[in-house]
């Protein structure tokens, strides 16, 4: 791997703090949130009203995610690859074959660990900094040319840890996604009235979701993935879009792209859960640990302030995390333990992890 220059790392950081500092700003109300808007007692949110109750698939769906050339990037390829490993031919698992799309043009030292299919990146400058709006042109691409056999696939990310078997969640031509409590379209309707005219119908057709973690049929997401590309192009182009939206930009392209196609999720809560403030594992299938876990050694949240314990991904931008992380001390929530001992076994079980991917 070429060296790091401090340049870019001092712009990486930066960019980091931004994020950092607008998921903080969201999540501040989370709880309440959630609560207030679901019922959490059951797994499904929303269903769409056409949907017969007794519809399903077993389909196996094909796991893809899409990915840099980074550092970064790649250990939590290689961890969220372990797991899948694992969890794929566990009884209720419906996962397919497994793909990362690498968006950075040319082959990395991770192809042989991991399948991977090389796609181009956008051209230089157009994704102005928002690494994630090469995404959108990733899949095109890949659906274009890559050979798929299994009829739906998941979109997942680096972050994501397969934590229980998933089964294919979609029914028939409905996907199934997660609502983020933080996509709200009809808090934006002069935004979204841009991407989405009155002739389509009211802007809460929109999901609340992002295009992660999806389970989709193919040839629903052939239909959707290009005009998924082109708002979130626009968008980005668009200065009052990209301030009102700014790092989940992408995340309501797809939202909006979904609607102007008319396809409908299931909002499924029980698909992903994010530590620290989801507290328990239970039956869900994901963890995914975009969030830093700050804790002091009572075991207490210091969320916004760095703790005595902490776990981060992005303290680790240059390079993996070490083997055998510490625990987190008593009374730490057990989703945030649970993360912290698979990240463990899989650093512990894949060869060459402190070398082969350290910038």
């Amino acid at each position: 791997m070429k060296r790091v220059s401090p340049l870019f790392l001092v712009l990486l950081v930066l960019g980091f703090f931004f994020a950092t500092y607008n998921l903080l700003t969201m999540i501040i109300h989370y709880k309440t949130s959630t609560s207030e808007q679901w019922d959490l007692s059951n797994p499904f949110i929303q269903m769409p009203g056409n949907l017969m109750e007794g519809e399903g698939s077993n389909s196996k769906y094909h796991v893809a995610l899409t990915a840099t050339d980074a550092p970064y990037s790649q250990w939590q390829c290689r961890i969220m690859y372990y797991w899948y490993k694992k969890v794929k031919e566990m009884p209720g698992s419906d996962m397919g074959k497994f793909t990362r799309i690498l968006h950075s043009g040319e082959p990395d030292n991770l192809m042989e660990e991991i399948p991977t299919f090389v796609v181009d990146p956008l051209p230089e400058g157009l994704d102005r900094g928002y690494i994630v709006l090469n995404r959108p042109w990733a899949f095109v691409q890949w659906l274009e040319k890559a050979m798929i056999d299994e009829e739906y696939i998941l979109m997942a990310e680096p972050d994501h840890v397969f934590v229980n078997p998933l089964p294919n969640l979609a029914r028939g031509k409905h996907p199934a996604g997660f609502p983020f409590f933080y996509i709200k379209p009809s808090d934006h309707k002069h935004v979204i009235r841009k991407y989405y005219p009155e002739e389509k119908g009211p802007v809460t057709n929109i999901d609340p979701i992002g295009n992660s973690p999806v389970i989709i049929k193919k040839s629903v997401l052939e239909k959707i993935a290009p005009t998924w590309m082109n708002i979130s192009l626009r968008m980005k182009d668009d200065p009052v879009t990209d301030k009102a939206f700014g790092w989940v930009l992408e995340m309501y392209a797809y939202a909006v792209a979904s609607a102007l196609h008319d396809v409908h999720h299931i909002l499924h809560k029980d698909f992903m859960l994010q530590p620290p403030w989801d507290t328990e594992v239970g039956k869900k299938f994901i963890i995914h640990y975009t969030y830093g876990c700050d804790y002091n050694l009572k075991g207490e949240l210091t969320y916004g302030k760095i703790g005595e314990w902490r776990f981060d991904k992005r303290s680790y931008l240059s390079g993996p995390p070490p083997r055998n992380l510490s625990l987190p001390p008593p009374g730490v929530p057990e989703s945030v333990v649970r993360l912290v001992k698979m990240v463990n076994e899989a650093t512990e079980n894949i060869p060459n992890w402190d070398t082969l991917n350290r910038g």
